[in-house]
C-alpha cells in the first residue's frame, strides 16, 4: 500500500488556507463556519434516511482504558471519582448528613481525550483564527469568540461513511497511508453514494479498530496514522461539506506531508481557514459493517457537543441512524 508523497513547504500551506479560506463568506461576525451549508430543510431530508431505526454508537468510552499517553498536549484519559456510593449508604454514613441514600461522581478530562468536536477556536493560521478573529481572543479563561457552545444545536444532518479501508479490501489502512481525492471519489463511487453540500463526512480506516483489536493503543493519540493527504483541503473545500470526521486521533495523514516547521498542516487550511470542524477518534466498526451488509452508506447522524461555555473542544458520542 505504501505510495510515494509529496511534501508541501509552508508557504504551499500558506497558499491553499489562502486558495481555500471562507473567512468573510457569512460576514464578518460568524462564528459557525461551514455549518451554516446546513439548511432547515436538509435536516428533514435526512430525518427521512431513518428506515429500521438501528442506532448506532460512535462515541469511544469515557474511561480508564481511552487511547491517551501525553503524546500530545499531555491530555490524559478520563478520571473518573466517585463522591458517595452503595457502601457509605450502607454503612449509614449519609442517614444523619443528608437524610438520603445515593450515588454520586464526577469526572475530570481534557474535552479532547476520547471522541470529540474541534470547536474552531481550537487552531490558529498564525496569530489568527476562524474568520480572521484574534487568537489572543482564545485566553486562559475561554475561546471569546468561535467556542464550541455555538455548536450545540447545530450538528445534526445526513451523515456519510466513505469506508476507504473496505474499498481497499483491508481491515486497516497502514500507518502513513495517505487517503487521497482519487481514493474518497473513487469509494464513494464503489459505495454508490454521494457527498453533498452540507454533509457530515465520516472516513473510515480502521486505525482504531487494529489498535482495539491488539488490546494496546500504541501511538494512536498522537503518533503515525493512515489518513487524509494534504490535497484533499482542496476536495473538502470544493464539495461544501458540514464537518470532516474520522476514526483517528486527528483526520490528516502523520508523518504528515510536510517540512518540519509544520505540524498538522491539514489542521492550518481546515479549521481556521475553510471553516470546518473535525469529529476525531470516532468508533466506526458497527455502522461499517452495517452500511456494507444493506449498502446504504447514509443515515441520520446527530453529534450534540456539551454545552461547554467557550469551549475549544468537547467530547461527544455521536449516533448514526438508518
Amino acid at each position: 500500500m505504501a505510495q510515494s508523497r509529496k511534501q508541501y513547504s509552508k508557504q504551499d500551506v500558506l497558499d491553499t488556507a489562502k486558495r481555500c479560506s471562507n473567512w468573510g463568506r457569512w460576514g464578518p461576525d460568524d462564528e459557525l463556519g461551514v455549518l451554516n451549508f446546513i439548511t432547515p430543510e436538509d435536516v428533514v431530508n435526512a430525518a427521512k434516511l431513518v428506515r429500521r431505526g438501528k442506532v448506532f454508537a460512535l462515541g469511544l468510552a469515557l474511561d480508564a482504558k481511552g487511547p491517551q499517553s501525553g503524546l500530545f498536549g499531555g491530555r490524559w484519559n478520563p478520571l473518573h471519582q466517585m463522591l458517595a456510593t452503595g457502601t457509605d449508604a450502607v454503612a449509614g454514613v449519609q442517614d444523619e448528613s443528608v437524610g438520603l441514600r445515593y450515588a454520586d461522581d464526577a469526572i475530570h478530562l481534557p474535552t479532547q481525550c476520547a471522541t470529540q468536536w474541534d470547536a474552531l477556536a481550537h487552531v490558529f493560521l498564525g496569530d489568527q483564527m476562524w474568520n480572521g478573529y484574534p487568537a489572543i481572543l482564545v485566553d486562559s479563561r475561554g475561546a471569546k469568540k468561535c467556542g464550541i457552545e455555538h455548536f450545540r444545536d447545530k450538528m445534526v444532518g445526513r451523515g456519510v461513511l466513505l469506508d476507504v479501508a473496505r474499498y481497499k479490501n483491508v481491515s486497516h489502512l497502514e500507518d502513513g497511508y495517505p487517503v487521497t481525492i482519487d481514493d474518497l471519489e473513487k469509494t464513494a463511487a464503489r459505495q454508490k453514494v454521494e457527498v453533498r453540500r452540507g454533509d457530515f463526512l465520516i472516513v473510515r480506516t480502521g486505525q482504531m479498530e487494529n489498535c482495539l483489536q491488539k488490546g494496546a493503543w500504541g501511538g494512536y493519540a498522537g503518533g503515525d496514522a493512515p489518513g487524509l493527504a494534504f490535497e484533499t483541503c482542496d476536495w473538502i473545500y470544493k464539495k461544501e461539506i458540514a464537518a470532516i470526521c474520522s476514526d483517528t486521533w486527528g483526520i490528516e495523514v502523520r508523518p504528515n506531508e510536510c517540512a518540519a516547521e509544520v505540524n498538522q498542516p491539514f489542521h492550518w487550511v481546515t479549521i481556521p481557514a475553510i471553516g470546518i470542524v473535525h469529529g476525531e477518534i470516532m468508533y466506526l466498526k458497527e455502522l461499517a459493517d452495517d452500511c456494507a451488509a444493506d449498502g446504504r452508506y447514509e443515515f441520520f447522524f446527530s453529534a450534540p457537543p456539551l454545552n461547554i461555555t467557550q469551549g475549544t473542544g468537547s467530547p461527544t458520542n455521536p449516533q448514526a441512524i438508518k
